[in-house]
């Protein structure tokens, strides 16, 4: 592969947060502690661990964690000899007051994230961030809703608050490979700072999008543990590495161990299996918030309704993160 950087690139296992998602936040202390366990052992540089909104996500709203999230962060922080601590923060659910928290326990690295036409809302995040000597990274949700000179603008409003990094972020799993070239390569014109990638698998594409993204020049990496995350899930950490090495690509993280932690320490706490269902496919197809899936299950079981037809109709409505709260209108409109 030839690459538009020199720069090292820097994975961030997500298996810990958008892996919430997927076991309806229920991780235990001596869950999360087993798994950083297993991937700093393996060599893993990042490893994000948070509700699966984010800071503050533990509400009746996005549902409730079964422990504290601080004391998930704490436990992951003790387990770390080599990997650093990474959190999530949606401005609005999370505050500046639990970012304090989260990096008064150990957390060196926070993304803050926001729908992609929102990033004003973050300045007063990364900048907090920055002030606490914690590595800042802005993080633009659903970013293949919006033409790639309003990314480009936004993306540039973060970096002009402190933000380290950009993400080109595809929380439906929505993008195709021309769509994920096209927007890496505006930002890699546009920013000095760093641009990263963060993929969903909804169309199966995670692996193939990665790849593009690293070939336009992203060194900022997201993957999740047997691809443990939201909807269809991210793109698989092990897959991902194995794929890296076939082509003589070597990050310094141990494949062998992370296949193991794979069946050995994820598989096992893992609710469900992230796969390429009639729920995922059709929220990728129509481009919508990964986490919206269980909860428009849950809608469609309740109200009697196809949750696909809720999907697509929050697509149609361009519903973005953080409006959960519409999936139960759009259902009971449905069903009327």
């Amino acid at each position: 592969m030839k690459r538009n950087s020199t720069e090292s690139i820097q994975v961030t296992e997500v298996c810990l947060r958008d892996g919430s998602h997927a076991v309806a936040h229920q991780f235990t202390v001596e869950q999360v502690r087993a798994v950083t366990r297993a991937l700093d052992d393996a060599g893993m540089h990042y490893i994000e661990v948070s509700h699966g909104d984010g800071l503050g996500g533990s509400t009746l709203q996005y549902g409730r964690s079964l422990v504290d999230e601080m004391k998930l962060i704490e436990a992951a922080v003790e387990e770390c000899k080599q990997a650093q601590v990474a959190v999530l923060l949606i401005p609005g659910i999370g505050t500046v007051q639990e970012l304090k928290q989260a990096h008064s326990i150990g957390a060196k690295l926070v993304r803050v994230a926001t729908h992609v036409t929102e990033a004003d809302v973050s300045a007063q995040h990364l900048h907090v961030a920055r002030e606490l000597g914690m590595e800042a990274i802005g993080f633009l949700m659903m970013a293949h809703s919006a033409p790639v000179e309003v990314l480009v603008e936004q993306a540039k409003l973060m970096e002009s608050y402190g933000a380290q990094a950009v993400y080109v972020t595809d929380s439906a799993g929505a993008m195709l490979p021309q769509d994920v070239r096209e927007r890496v390569k505006a930002l890699r014109g546009a920013l000095s700072c760093e641009i990263g990638f963060h993929a969903h698998n909804n169309l199966s594409l995670a692996v193939a999008n990665t790849l593009v993204a690293i070939e336009e020049g992203a060194t900022r990496i997201d993957s999740s543990t047997r691809c443990l995350g939201a909807g269809a899930g991210n793109t698989q950490t092990e897959a991902l590495i194995a794929v890296l090495q076939r082509m003589d690509m070597r990050l310094g993280i141990d494949l062998y161990k992370m296949m193991d932690l794979a069946e050995d320490v994820v598989a096992p706490i893992m609710h469900r299996v992230p796969e390429i269902n009639k729920g995922s496919l059709a929220m990728g197809y129509a481009g919508v918030y990964s986490s919206f899936l269980l909860h428009a299950e849950r809608a469609g079981k309740r109200f009697g309704v196809d949750p696909r037809d809720i999907l697509m109709e929050l697509g149609r409505c361009k519903a973005v993160g953080g409006q959960e709260d519409m999936i139960l209108d759009v259902a009971a409109s449905l069903r009327k």
